[in-house]
């Protein structure tokens, strides 16, 4: 199946949504030790003939920055030209860190030094984590590349003593997290590896690792080295997952007490909008003329609540100051901007019922309720849906991706001359579920599929077929079949809530875990060798 459920994907993110700048962003980029760093981890101090005399330092606190970042997300896929990069040259760590790949080198882009430049210069030792060395080296690549995508997007560059210090703290989180995650025996297979990599390159539009790993080489970085990140990070995002996803939870309380924060509402506070007829009784009108105009809003009120329409009722017996020309309708308004009459008299109202007339000074009002919204919720939210088909074919030994594109092409081709429907052929051959539905995925919101699909799907206009695209789940014919906007029911606007409010207690988890991971670390600092 092309789409994922968030149960369904659940454990993929971890692995796969896990790959986020990679060789391109300072945080999670690369940590492949280098030839002073290849110490095994450990839980203790180290022995005291590794110490300099003059050099060394006492831990001291971390000073991370107070810079935060809002939880990652898996990137978009892009097109090779154009790889994909992360929003901020230097966020903080992510309870959900992804990957992508290496972002070109701006033609002129003032940066401190390049990575490879980083790497020839003389290095040395800035920091011991337990026993496992952090590298002068390791902290200038990721300055260089820092420093690059600051350039490529025009942001004002961070001074350079204050990155150093930011990109030091974080290598030093990551290295404690990876000796944490090594230590409690999780491990990274080399078919996890190879997994991983696919996913880099599907989701940059490369077929397959090869051509990955030609990327990889092309913007002068050590293969070994990447593929040695791709693996530190599957490892994190599995320490993450096993150490802050189980002790979420989210319950209808907190979910309703995060509406009212992002709506700004009070408990028990709601809006009603209502719509009027106004039988007006004037001052000093006689016993005989109250009576007449008790028993016309009477009869008013009699036939709206039969179900004739309160509309034309209004415009033929309201005496409001309009004369009912606008349906009587006040507007959506917070109830306590309503006469308490009116609040009152319709408090037991469905949106859509009349209620009796009731007597002010002014006269008599026939009230109808047109909506009721309680206080906090979602705003109205409107998405853009595609009904979209597609013809899939499953690639395995029996069937090379080759293969499956050349057939796949062949399909379009037969579609286009009308020697056959893209239906029939869905239902002939496609190797999924929706192929009893002739390829029909139904009407899909936006993320709902893989990206790589997502995104050729997005470029197709109705009716459009697309050439063979390759995804993690196969190669696919892509159809569009329409396109709406649609307001997000009750329940999905909820469920959007509890999404936001999981990812923002999920942050807030990792950056509690990775603090107290950290403070157990035995940190150690070196001065730069005189």
């Amino acid at each position: 199946m092309t789409k994922l459920s968030n149960g369904s994907r659940a454990g993929a993110l971890a692995a796969a949504a896990a790959l986020c700048a990679l060789l391109s962003s300072p945080v999670h980029s690369q940590t492949a030790p280098t030839q002073a760093a290849s110490a095994a981890p450990a839980a203790k101090k180290p022995a005291s003939s590794r110490k300099p005399a003059a050099t060394q330092k006492k831990q001291q606190p971390a000073k991370a920055p107070a810079r935060k970042a809002a939880p990652a997300r898996a990137p978009a896929p892009v097109a090779p030209a154009a790889p994909v990069a992360p929003a901020a040259p230097v966020p903080a760590p992510s309870s959900r860190p992804s990957f992508s790949m290496p972002a070109p080198a701006a033609a002129a882009a003032p940066r401190p030094a390049s990575p490879s430049e980083a790497r020839q210069e003389a290095d040395y030792i800035v920091a011991i984590v337990n026993t496992e060395p952090v590298t002068n080296s390791e902290v200038r690549v990721r300055m260089a590349r820092a420093a690059k995508q600051m350039a490529e997007r025009n942001m004002r560059p961070i001074p350079e003593g204050e990155l150093r210090r930011e990109i030091l703290e974080r290598l030093i989180s990551e290295r404690a997290q990876l000796q944490y995650a090594r230590e409690s025996g999780l491990k990274v297979d080399e078919a996890s590896l190879v997994q991983a990599e696919l996913t880099i390159a599907r989701q940059n539009q490369l077929t397959s690792v090869e051509q990955l790993h030609q990327r990889v080489q092309q913007e002068g970085l050590n293969l070994k080295d990447f593929r040695e990140d791709v693996r530190n990070q599957v490892l994190l995002a599995r320490l993450r997952e096993r150490e802050i996803e189980p002790k979420l939870k989210i319950t209808d309380p907190d979910v309703d007490a995060f509406i009212r924060e992002r709506s700004g509402a009070k408990p028990g506070d709601q809006e009603i909008n209502l719509a009027m007829i106004l039988v007006s009784v004037p001052e000093g009108a006689s016993a005989e003329e109250r009576a007449r105009l008790e028993t016309r809003a009477q009869e008013v009120g009699r036939r709206a609540r039969a179900g004739e329409d309160f509309t034309k009722l209004a415009q033929e017996f309201s005496d409001a100051n309009n004369r009912g020309q606008d349906g009587g309708v006040l507007g959506l308004r917070p109830a306590d901007r309503y006469p308490d009459l009116f609040v009152q008299s319709t408090r037991r109202l469905k949106a859509g019922e009349v209620g009796a007339p009731v007597k002010s000074d002014a006269g008599w009002h026939i009230l109808k309720l047109l909506e009721r919204k309680q206080g906090g919720e979602l705003p109205d939210v409107k998405i853009p849906q595609t009904h979209a088909s597609h013809i899939l074919l499953r690639v395995g030994p029996s069937q090379s991706e080759r293969v499956a594109v050349d057939r796949l092409a062949d399909f379009k081709r037969r579609i286009q001359s009308g020697q056959s429907t893209f239906e029939a052929l869905a239902r002939e051959y496609s190797q999924d579920a929706s192929a009893k539905e002739g390829g029909d995925l139904g009407w899909a919101s936006p993320g709902q599929f893989v990206p790589e699909f997502e995104q050729v799907m997005n470029n197709l206009d109705n009716g459009q077929i697309s050439d063979p695209v390759v995804s993690r789940f196969g190669v696919h014919l892509i159809k569009v079949d329409g396109r709406r906007e649609q307001s997000l029911t009750p329940a999905e606007q909820r469920q959007l809530a509890r999404n936001m409010l999981r990812e923002r207690k999920a942050q807030e988890a990792f950056e509690t875990w990775a603090s107290e991971v950290r403070t157990r670390a035995y940190v150690e600092y070196r001065e730069p060798p005189r």
